[in-house]
C-alpha cells in the first residue's frame, strides 16, 4: 500500500500543472467585490507563499483575512491556558494511569527513540507525562516531521502564520472560524479514551507507515496538488489506525459545514482572504464544492 502512495504521489508532482491549484476566487451570490480561499499545510513554511500564483494580488484585493483560528489568541495567557488544559488529562491523571504496563513501555520507547529521553526524564514527563493520548500523538506526529525536514521547518514562521501577520501590518482585520479552545477541544478531546489510546499506538507501532502518510500530505500540497490531498486523506491501512466515519465527520465534514455558514455574512461585510487546512477544500463536501452549492463562483487563480 505505502508503494501505491509513494507512485500516486509522484504522479500527482508531475500532474501539477493540471491540478495545481490551493488559491480559488469567490465570487457572484450578490458579492460586489470577490474573497479568496487557499488551501494550507499546517507544517509548511512562509517562504512557500511566493511559489502560489496570484496570491499577491488576491491579499491586496481583500481587506481581511479569516483563519480557522486567531493565531495572536494563541499568546493571550487566558487562551493559551484554557488550550493547554485541553491537552491534559483530567483530575490529575498520568499516562501511566490510562495505558497498560505494556503500552506504556511502547511509548516511553518511542520517546527514547525520537528525544533520546523517555518519560522517566523530568522535564519530558511535566511537559507530556499528563497529555491526553491524542496531545501527545499530534506532538509525536509534529516531531516526526520536524527530524525528517531537519532545519526546514520554522514553527514561528509557518505557512498559516503568515496571512494574519501580513493583515495585522497592514491594519486589517484578523478573524477565526472557530475559537483556540474549540479546535483544541475537537482535537484531543473529541475522541473516547480507549480510541485515543488506540491512535497513540497506531503511531507507535506504525512509525514509518504513519510518517509516509503525513509526508503525502505535505508533498501534495508543495505540488499545489488538492486531488492529490484528498487521496493522501482517503488512503487506509486496513487496520484500527483508519479514521472511522464518526471521527472524520467531526473532524473534517462537521466543520466544513459550520464555516459554510459563517462564510457568507463575513464575505458580503468585507472581502476576504480565508486560510483554512487544505484537506477541508477538495471533494463533494469540501469547502470549494459547498460554496459552489450556497450560489458562488469558485474558480481557481493562475
Amino acid at each position: 500500500m505505502r508503494k501505491l502512495l509513494l507512485t500516486a504521489l509522484l504522479i500527482s508532482v508531475f500532474a501539477v500543472q493540471v491540478h495545481g491549484q490551493l488559491l480559488y476566487r469567490i465570487s457572484g451570490n450578490g458579492l460586489q467585490q470577490s474573497s479568496y480561499i487557499i488551501g494550507t499545510f499546517h507544517l509548511a513554511n512562509a517562504g512557500f507563499v511566493d511559489k502560489i500564483p496570484g496570491v499577491r494580488e488576491a491579499m491586496t484585493a481583500t481587506r481581511q483575512v479569516c483563519g480557522e483560528v486567531v493565531w495572536a489568541d494563541m499568546l493571550n495567557a487566558d487562551t493559551l491556558k484554557m488550550a493547554q488544559s485541553l491537552m491534559m488529562l483530567p483530575d490529575g491523571k498520568r499516562l501511566r494511569d490510562v495505558l497498560t504496563t505494556e503500552q506504556y513501555r511502547k511509548v516511553d520507547d518511542c520517546l527514547k527513540s525520537m528525544l533520546g529521553v523517555g518519560l522517566d526524564n523530568p522535564q519530558v514527563a511535566a511537559q507530556m507525562g499528563s497529555m491526553t493520548p491524542a496531545a501527545l500523538f499530534t506532538q509525536l506526529s509534529v516531531l516526526q516531521y520536524m527530524a525528517r525536514h531537519m532545519g526546514e521547518f520554522d514553527p514561528t514562521s509557518t505557512f498559516d502564520q503568515y496571512f494574519q501577520a501580513q493583515a495585522t501590518h497592514n491594519n486589517e482585520l484578523v478573524r477565526g472560524l472557530e475559537s483556540v479552545s474549540f479546535q483544541a477541544g475537537i482535537l484531543y478531546r473529541s475522541m473516547p479514551m480507549a480510541r485515543q489510546v488506540e491512535q497513540l499506538l497506531c503511531f507507535v507501532d506504525h512509525q514509518e507507515a504513519m510518517g509516509d502518510m503525513n509526508e503525502a500530505m505535505a508533498k501534495a500540497f508543495y505540488a499545489q496538488d488538492l486531488d492529490a490531498v484528498k487521496q493522501a486523506m482517503d488512503m487506509k491501512m486496513g487496520n484500527a489506525c483508519d479514521a472511522t466515519d464518526e471521527e472524520t465527520e467531526t473532524l473534517v465534514y462537521n466543520r466544513n459545514s459550520r464555516w459554510l455558514t459563517l462564510m457568507p455574512a463575513m464575505m458580503l461585510q468585507v472581502p476576504t482572504f480565508f486560510v483554512v487546512g487544505a484537506g477541508h477544500l477538495p471533494g463533494e463536501r469540501g469547502v470549494l464544492q459547498g460554496l459552489r452549492q450556497l450560489g458562488y463562483t469558485v474558480e481557481g487563480v493562475k
